[in-house]
């Protein structure tokens, strides 16, 4: 949208009911509501779609990244409608949309491609009997997917049939086609995509790759562009395929040609192709100077591409980090909730900030838990890498989990920086990147203490004297606010002890560090002492200056006789948490604030035994099949429930041998993160 404002060119959005209040709503000229939170009743609705483009008197229709964006029928019902699809023809996407077909097509191109079952049989027995015939691990994929959904490796023919059922309900839910593939699963490779693009005059060009290797989940979390250690001259071939491939389907627009490259062999295969504008283009525009979207508009418009391929030349490099609300800790399950706090660092030349989501909004259960798309562009790799660090390091967010310290160690790790990248890195460092977690720091502790004492002082809510009025808080506390209308000699001698839990609050044995503030009679003065159950957090005594920061007035500064740092506390809206963001370090912390009333309550007085006769979700989801009924005996490692959460599929084993008490919820129901949904007998 906002390469169609500078271009002049108005906008239509269409959204569900679940997006009514989303950014990308806000930013259109006009928008139009076409149905329910589900895809299939809202955004998989071609019909509602083209009745908003024909009402509002569109000239065209750009699918965007998912859903449609891939459908050959779509496409088709777009131009019978008079209208220009930005996008390939339909035939292009047919061809080559189907990881089946295009293998087919490439194959036939003298292209190599990984070793699989790609035809039109979908008996299960069948799909089964060509897994043992390749050997496990397999990979089955849905033919008309992509982002990872639909996908499966399965590396025991005993699970077979349970994960082609798993990811043909997911392909379903997401693409409308429940039909799949089964390849060899290659197990050390790495993703290497080259971006194409095509117009109607015959010109077909490559604008470099993207090394897209580590994901989770089979989806991508961190790519870059170029990709590390290719030869100028594999780099070459690799385009020069791409493009045979395009003008092979008489390809138009923009499309991106995937290859498998095998890192103990050094041989590349074709893997498919997405015939749409990827989520990681931004990159590849970084490298090349170029828009993207506007290139769609330009070929859309019956023009040649704006740039031939002896025009093209890489410039610098660049990473995308994509910043997920998700919690890397719990296999990085998806996590809903509203952003009270939302910050990412300035915008520039070299730092792009795409994202659908602003500070008020909220992450649902219903689509993507991406926030946001972090891109940066340095004149080399090590350069681009410490600009993502440091980028990576002004983002704060409030009111989900995310992903951002683990893309702070995944981006600092030594193999990374190596360039030794490959799709299980995640995997194969995982000890390295989720590291035991280390007490937080006494600076974070004073920092939080000051600025609770700071906003205690002068009450940030108008007419309100107690500062654990939760009911009159607002939505979110940001120390600024205390800070703005709190007069720092304001004396009055008095210690005030700030308690907090270096942990959640439900966590087993959490660590106490209790903080307590005095006020000097000297301006902006304080006495502060640190104190913790643990040995682990250092103690701290000292008289330290606060002050508001010069450049940023939301920021508190602490000096102290060793050191004066600098950070931005936020309060959560139920105050029951501090986030304390150090800007030096790039640190962010989450510690839980104990209130006057939880004073004396012991913090590892929650015991687990509660939960060990129990299943509750691991996130906030909703309810897609239940596989048992109350009385029903179960053992261990069988499937008891499969959950739905942005439009994946989680599926939930049973951890012992026993009997089932009751299920406490019923298919189709949406429920919170730790809701009891089966228990039991003792």
């Amino acid at each position: 949208m906002r390469t169609a404002r500078r271009l002049g060119v108005k906008t239509v959005a269409v959204f569900s009911e679940a997006d009514r209040e989303a950014m990308f709503v806000k930013m259109a000229d006009e928008a139009y509501c076409i149905g329910p939170a589900p895809s299939s009743e809202s955004y998989l609705r071609m019909d509602k779609i083209i009745q908003v483009a024909e009402r509002t008197g569109a000239q065209a229709i750009h699918p965007g990244y998912g859903f449609l964006s891939e459908n050959s029928a779509f496409a088709e019902q777009v131009s019978k409608a008079n209208l220009v699809f930005i996008g390939p023809p339909a035939q292009a996407i047919v061809d080559m949309g189907s990881k089946s077909a295009s293998k087919e097509i490439m194959t036939a191109a003298g292209v190599p491609c990984v070793p699989g079952y790609h035809g039109t049989n979908q008996d299960p027995s069948f799909l089964k009997s060509e897994a043992n015939k390749m050997g496990y691990p397999v990979l089955i994929k849905a033919v008309k997917g992509g982002g990872g959904k639909g996908m499966r490796i399965v590396t025991r023919e005993e699970d077979f049939l349970e994960m082609l059922e798993s990811s043909k309900r997911e392909a379903t839910k997401s693409f409308g086609d429940d039909a799949v593939l089964v390849e060899k699963y290659i197990v050390r490779p790495r993703h290497v995509e080259v971006q194409i693009f095509a117009d109607t005059h015959g010109n077909a060009v490559y604008l470099f790759e993207r090394d897209c290797s580590v994901q989770r989940r089979h989806q991508k979390i961190i790519e870059e562009a170029p990709a590390p250690d290719l030869s100028p001259e594999l780099r070459a071939s690799l385009g020069a395929q791409a493009v045979a491939a395009a003008k092979a389907v008489n390809y138009v627009g923009a499309g991106t040609v995937e290859f498998i490259f095998d890192t103990d062999t050094s041989q590349f295969y074709f893997m498919e192709m997405n015939t749409r504008l990827q989520v990681e283009h931004p990159i590849t525009e970084m490298i090349t100077n170029t828009d993207l979207v506007e290139w769609q508009l330009i070929v859309a418009s019956g023009n040649r591409v704006p740039k031939l391929q002896n025009e093209l030349k890489i410039d610098g490099w660049a990473f995308e980090a994509r910043i997920y609300a998700e919690n890397p800790e719990k296999n990085f399950m998806p996590d809903t909730g509203p952003l009270p706090h939302l910050r990412f660092p300035a915008t520039s030349s070299k730092v792009r900030v795409e994202t659908g989501v602003q500070q008020g909004d909220a992450v649902s259960v219903h689509y993507d838990p991406m926030i946001s798309k972090l891109v940066v562009k340095g004149r080399d790799r090590a350069e681009a890498l410490r600009m993502m660090r440091n980028s990576l390091g002004e983002v704060e967010v409030v009111g989900v989990h995310t992903n951002v310290e683990f893309l702070k160690r995944l981006s600092a790790h030594p193999e990374f920086v190596s360039g030794n990248v490959e799709t299980g890195f995640i995997q194969k460092f995982s000890t390295d990147l989720f590291p035991e977690k280390k007490a937080t720091p006494s600076k974070a502790f004073v920092h939080g203490a000051l600025a609770l004492h700071l906003t205690a002082l002068t009450p940030i809510i108008e007419g309100s004297a107690d500062p654990w009025d939760i009911a009159a808080a607002p939505p979110y506390t940001a120390v600024s606010r205390g800070l703005a209308a709190f007069r720092l000699n304001s004396y009055n001698g008095a210690t005030t002890t700030h308690e907090f839990l270096d942990g959640k609050a439900d966590d087993k044995d959490v660590p106490r560090v209790a903080v307590q503030v005095t006020p000097t009679t000297t301006d902006g003065m304080f006495n502060v002492s640190v104190n913790s159950t643990s040995a682990s957090t250092i103690s701290f005594s000292a008289t330290v200056r606060v002050s508001r920061s010069p450049q940023d007035p939301d920021l508190l500064v602490v000096d102290s006789p060793e050191e004066k740092s600098v950070s931005r506390v936020v309060i959560s809206p139920d105050r029951r948490s501090a986030h304390i963001f150090l800007t030096g370090t790039g640190a962010a912390h989450v510690v839980s604030i104990v209130h006057p009333e939880d004073r004396f309550a012991s913090a590892s007085a929650h015991s687990t035994a509660a939960t060990a006769n129990s299943i509750k979700t691991p996130m906030p989801c909703k309810i897609s099949s239940i596989n048992i009924t109350s009385g029903e005996s179960v053992s261990v490692g069988q499937t008891l429930l499969v959950l739905e959460a942005m439009k994946m599929e989680h599926v939930v084993k049973c951890p012992r041998d026993g009997v089932v008490k009751k299920v406490h919820c019923t298919v189709g129901q949406i429920v919170p993160e730790g809701h009891v949904a089966i228990t039991f007998e003792e």
